[in-house]
């Protein structure tokens, strides 16, 4: 079977790095690119965290490329109380090897969709969506030619996660969401509500590490940096890992279960800016424009995300 082309847009983040590692291990796809965009941490350790994920995977062939510094709108919102300074703490970082590739990530992007066939490539988007929202605007012809996008972000039922009603990558640049989830694209969105039920309890974090290889050590413990500001807030054994959900429905899709539905992007109010306003119930004629994904089993998550990290 011929892998599909993805190209992976972040902002990393340790639950970024677990994304990135388990779509590095997994042969079913072909990882054109990685495109870092500002978000968890500024764009210059965002970028960095990304070549060093890669170098640490064994695969520096993967060329990195630097985006957005900014919402296209508004002043950069990051997450150090979560992810910590450089994004990645928890464990003893180096610079990669690879230096950033010369080309802007929103001219890679255009260039890789219109040079690849039509409907081939598809846009893994773990951070904020200003990058694609910017390749959206900047050539509207693109969108037609995107596979689909398959992002995490936003919630619903599970609220929000950086105010009470917005999750953090919708809430950092809400316009760029908004261009996207009006842009005609296909979407599958993994919002809080499932990826909350995916938690890196202490035996998976143990289970992760007994594979022994390098990316396993390494991702077991930022996990156990990453998870500790979750386990306090919401009283969990293990905190959730959001941003894999994106490449294990690459994967095994089977594993989720969701609807098609409407979702806006508030982008004006105060009280709520950045909330994804889900018609679950389609209590509304209007028209559908994302796959919402709301459940997941967890026990096989796992058991796909533990055994490819340990091939690397």
């Amino acid at each position: 079977m011929t892998p599909r082309k993805i190209i992976i847009d972040t902002d990393p983040g340790q639950d970024d790095a677990a994304a990135i590692m388990l779509a590095l291990a997994s042969p079913e796809l072909d990882v054109l690119g990685i495109t870092a965009v500002a978000g968890n941490v500024p764009l210059a350790l965002t970028a960095r965290n990304a070549g060093i994920i890669t170098e640490i995977c064994g695969r520096g062939d993967v060329p990195v490329f630097s985006g957005a510094s900014a919402p296209l709108r508004r002043k950069l919102v990051t997450a150090e109380h979560v992810h910590g300074k450089s994004g990645l703490d928890g464990v003893e970082l180096f610079e990669p090897g690879r230096p950033l590739e010369s080309q802007d990530a929103i001219d890679f992007i255009i260039d890789t969709l219109r040079t690849e066939p039509e409907g081939t490539v598809t846009l893994c988007a773990l951070g904020p969506l200003t990058n694609i929202a910017t390749v959206f605007e900047r050539v509207p012809g693109v969108v037609s030619r995107v596979r689909e996008i398959v992002l995490m972000g936003g919630g619903f039922f599970e609220g929000g996660n950086i105010t009470p009603s917005a999750e953090f990558n919708i809430y950092v640049d809400p316009e760029a969401a908004d261009i996207v989830f009006s842009s005609g694209a296909p979407i599958t969105m993994m919002p809080l509500d499932v990826t909350h039920k995916v938690l890196t309890t202490a035996a998976r974090v143990e289970r992760l590490r007994g594979n022994g290889n390098r990316p396993s050590m390494v991702m077991a413990d930022m996990l156990e940096f990453f998870e500790r500001f979750d386990e306090h807030k919401y009283g969990t054994d293990g905190g959730p890992l959001h941003d894999p959900t994106v490449i294990a429905w690459l994967l095994d899709p089977d594993m989720f279960s969701g609807r098609r539905c409407n979702v806006e992007i508030e982008t004006v109010s105060e009280l709520t800016l950045g909330a994804t306003v889900v018609d679950w119930w389609k209590v509304t004629d209007r028209p559908e424009n994302a796959f919402v994904v709301k459940d997941v089993d967890s026990d096989r998550f796992f058991d796909l995300f533990i055994e490819r990290v340990g091939r690397l």
